[in-house]
C-alpha cells in the first residue's frame, strides 16, 4: 500500500517540486491551495488529475484539521507560509498568524488526528538575522532581525517543543535561499531572469513588480540593495532534502544550503551575459526597494545533512540563473 502524503501550500514552488518526487516515488499526494473560485495554479497545472486538492488555510485551523482527519496521511509536509521577507514589514500581523502560527495549527491537527504522521516544517534562512559568521549550521543562534524571520523562529521552536513534549515525529529544514523557474516574480531572481526575457524579447506588457509597476520600464530593471549577499540553491534540490528528513529513523533539524553566496550583483551580470547584455545597462537601485535591515552575508553548512543523509547541492549557482533565464525566454515571447 502506499504512502500518503499531504503537502500544505502545493501549488508554490517548493510545493509543486514535491509533488512531483513523492508521485515519482509512488505516494499518494493531496495537497491544500487557500479558497478560490478555480483550482487553476501554474505550478501545478501539470498535476491536474493525479493529485487531490483541498481548500485549506493555516490562518483557519478547522480546515487543516478538517483536511488531515478526512485523509490520514502518513507525512505532512508544511510549506505554506507569507514567504517574502520584504512584504513582512507591511504585513507584520499577517506574517505572525501564518508563518509563526500556521504550524502550531498543523501541529495540534496532526496530534489530535493523525498521531502517527510524520511532519516536515520549512524553516528558513531568515531565523539567522544578522548573525556574523560565515556560515551556519544546526547549532548558530537563532537571531531573527524582520518578522519573517522571527515568524519562522517561533515556528521553528514550536516544532522542536511538540517534538520533545509530546514525542511527534517533526522536524525543521532551516533552507538556505532556493530559486527556479517556478519561483514568484516577488523574489529578485525572478525579477531579474523575467526582466532579461521581456527585454530580449521586447515585450510590450511585462509583469508587475511587488510596488505595481511594470518590470520592466524604458528597458530597466529596478531592484533594492545590488550587494545583499545569498546563498542560493536550486529548489527542486532542497525538496529531496525535505523528503530525505522524514525518512530518517528519528526526527532532527537540518541546514540545507549550499556553502556558497553571491550577490544581486552577481545574479544580474550572470543573467544578462547569458544573453550577451551587459547588465550595468540595464539595473538600477531603487531606495523603494530597500529593506529595512538587510542580513548579513551567510552560508549554509549543509554537511550534517551530507553525513546522515548523503544529500549535498549539484546544479552551481550560475547554472542556476542560466535555467531561469531560459525558462523566462519561453514563458516571455
Amino acid at each position: 500500500m502506499s504512502k500518503k502524503a499531504l503537502i500544505i501550500g502545493v501549488s508554490s514552488q517548493d510545493g509543486s517540486y514535491l509533488a512531483d518526487l513523492l508521485l515519482e516515488k509512488g505516494y499518494t499526494v493531496v495537497g491544500t491551495i487557500r479558497r478560490t473560485t478555480t483550482y487553476s495554479r501554474e505550478n501545478i497545472a501539470h498535476l491536474a488529475g493525479k493529485i487531490g486538492i483541498e481548500a485549506a488555510d493555516l490562518t483557519d485551523g478547522e480546515s487543516i484539521a478538517q483536511a488531515i482527519k478526512k485523509h490520514h496521511p502518513d507525512e505532512v509536509y508544511n510549506i505554506a507560509a507569507m514567504s517574502v521577507p520584504a512584504d513582512s514589514w507591511s504585513h507584520p500581523l499577517y506574517t505572525g498568524e501564518v508563518t509563526g502560527l500556521g504550524i502550531v495549527r498543523v501541529m495540534e491537527a496532526v496530534r489530535h488526528h493523525a498521531p502517527h504522521a510524520r511532519v516536515y516544517q520549512a524553516t528558513s534562512r531568515e531565523i539567522f538575522g544578522d548573525i556574523h559568521a560565515e556560515s551556519a549550521n544546526e547549532n548558530t543562534p537563532i537571531l531573527g532581525n524582520n518578522p519573517y524571520g522571527i515568524a519562522k523562529a517561533y515556528a521553528h521552536m514550536m516544532v522542536k517543543s511538540y517534538r520533545e513534549s509530546y514525542g511527534m515525529f517533526a522536524c525543521a529544514g532551516i533552507l538556505f535561499n532556493h530559486e527556479s523557474p517556478r519561483r514568484s516574480l516577488h523574489f529578485v531572481t525572478r525579477k531579474i531572469t523575467a526582466a532579461v526575457a521581456c527585454i530580449v524579447n521586447k515585450v510590450s506588457a511585462p509583469p508587475l513588480d511587488e510596488l505595481g509597476r511594470p518590470l520592466v520600464v524604458d528597458g530597466k530593471l529596478k531592484l533594492g540593495n545590488l550587494d545583499a549577499w545569498r546563498d542560493w540553491g536550486y529548489a527542486k534540490e532542497y525538496v529531496e532534502a525535505m523528503y530525505l528528513m522524514l525518512q530518517n529513523s528519528a526526527p532532527k533539524d537540518y541546514v540545507i544550503g549550499t556553502n556558497t553566496a553571491y550577490t544581486i550583483r552577481d545574479a544580474c551580470r550572470i543573467a544578462f551575459e547569458h544573453v550577451g547584455l551587459d547588465w550595468q545597462r540595464y539595473v538600477l537601485s531603487d531606495q523603494q526597494l530597500m529593506r529595512p535591515t538587510e542580513i548579513t552575508a551567510l552560508k549554509g553548512d549543509y554537511s550534517q545533512a551530507r553525513k546522515d543523509m548523503g544529500w549535498a547541492p549539484r546544479v552551481s549557482f550560475a547554472e542556476l540563473i542560466k535555467i531561469m533565464v531560459d525558462a523566462d525566454l519561453k514563458r516571455f515571447r
